[in-house]
């Protein structure tokens, strides 16, 4: 067998034909393979992966020519194999018909030489294309699941001991741009925070990472970490889209002081965290923690602004991305952020931060995500 790029495989019940067709095709150097109906054909297919397929449009048996196309253009294998059927010269339908099962050309019977060379040297060209995207996209894939790799190993773990803290990233794609962290600024005083970069894939992920490590060594010069609006502030600053690939990033962060449970916080055009408490009522309480900002990047003078609050004890606080409830129920409506709030008050304390992903992903109407998903819940007793 020569190189699979060059192969051609011959399906034909008539055997003056398959020699016709295996003459010509080997005149100009192609390693022919030839089968007398279409279980063989499927059965050669399947071994040779030739580059390109003759096939004849009415085939006899229970494979026939509808079959044989349904089959390679459904077969990861075989997908970008060329199919060539054979039709009637004047059979107009029969060829709207080969064209709408997915053959990639059609040549009219009784078969001209030079147009089978031509239309065949076509077929393998586009067949070598082919081929080599795929072979460059499974590359792409090998390295952008490296890189998801090295994403998912910034994230930090889940938290056990005082402070349980569980976090977790769901990207819509291999890569993702949220990001999130909580890290001790010292044995009392616990930073958290959450971005959500616009876009999605590699851009988005190069500068969550980016602000990632700029946030988790403290490198923003002069920078009091203890302080949300001013660490806020120098992100803008840092992080303009103009130098960003024209990208932004909306982002929440809070300073918890553990021991009297006080915490600051400050927030760049991203959803409010939410802390819900069940202490000493049967009913919930809720409350949603935002102040106003733009996202950082947007615009260089953009100001920000912290505010103070004292959690509940037993209280759970939440911080997400609106990945999670901008989705499209299964009735076609959207589920929303008060929608969100109400399940985050009902699981509080009872169900974990996978739980609530399980649910979300149950309520959503496509079985894939269309944007990042993360969520951060840190539990105070």
């Amino acid at each position: 067998m020569t190189d699979t790029l060059t192969d051609v495989l011959v399906i034909d019940p008539d055997p003056i034909n398959r020699q016709l067709l295996s003459r010509v095709l080997q005149e100009q150097g192609y390693g022919v393979t030839l089968a007398e109906n279409g279980q063989s054909g499927l059965s050669q297919a399947a071994q040779l992966q030739p580059g390109l397929i003759i096939c004849k449009w009415d085939l006899p048996g229970t494979v026939d020519a509808s079959k044989i196309c349904q089959t390679i253009k459904n077969s990861d294998q075989l997908a970008a194999t060329f199919l060539l059927l054979l039709t009637p010269r004047h059979g107009s339908l029969e060829q709207i018909q080969a064209l709408d099962m997915g053959a990639d050309d059609l040549i009219a019977m009784p078969v001209d030489g030079n147009e089978l060379k031509t239309r065949v040297r076509a077929g393998l060209r586009l067949n070598a294309m082919t081929r080599v995207l795929r072979q460059q996209k499974q590359r792409l894939e090998a390295e952008l699941l490296e890189a998801e790799s090295y994403v998912r190993s910034l994230l930090p773990t889940d938290c056990t001991g005082p402070v349980p803290i569980q976090g977790r990233f769901c990207p819509s794609q291999q890569l993702g741009g949220d990001g999130y962290d909580y890290y001790w600024l010292d044995p009392d005083y616990l930073a958290i925070y959450l971005l959500d970069v616009s876009g999605h894939g590699l851009g988005s992920a190069l500068l969550s990472t980016s602000v990632l490590n700029v946030l988790r060594s403290q490198s923003l010069p002069d920078v009091n970490f203890y302080r949300p609006e001013k660490v806020l502030k120098a992100l803008n600053e840092t992080f303009q889209m103009s130098a960003q690939n024209e990208k932004y990033f909306t982002i929440w962060y809070g300073v918890l002081n553990c021991v009297n449970r006080q915490l600051l916080y400050a927030s760049a055009g991203h959803p409010p965290a939410v802390a819900v408490s069940r202490h000493g009522a049967s009913a919930p309480t809720i409350q949603q923690l935002r102040t106003s900002g733009m996202p950082i990047g947007m615009l260089p003078e953009a100001t920000y602004r912290w505010r103070r609050c004292e959690l509940l004890p037993d209280s759970t606080l939440y911080l997400f991305s609106d990945g999670l409830y901008e989705i499209i129920q299964n009735n076609q409506e959207c589920f929303g952020l008060e929608a969100f709030i109400e399940l985050l008050s009902e699981f509080q304390g009872q169900k974990s931060v996978d739980d609530i992903l399980q649910t979300m992903a149950q309520k959503r109407l496509d079985a894939a995500a269309t944007d990042d998903m993360s969520l951060v819940a840190v539990t105070l007793k």
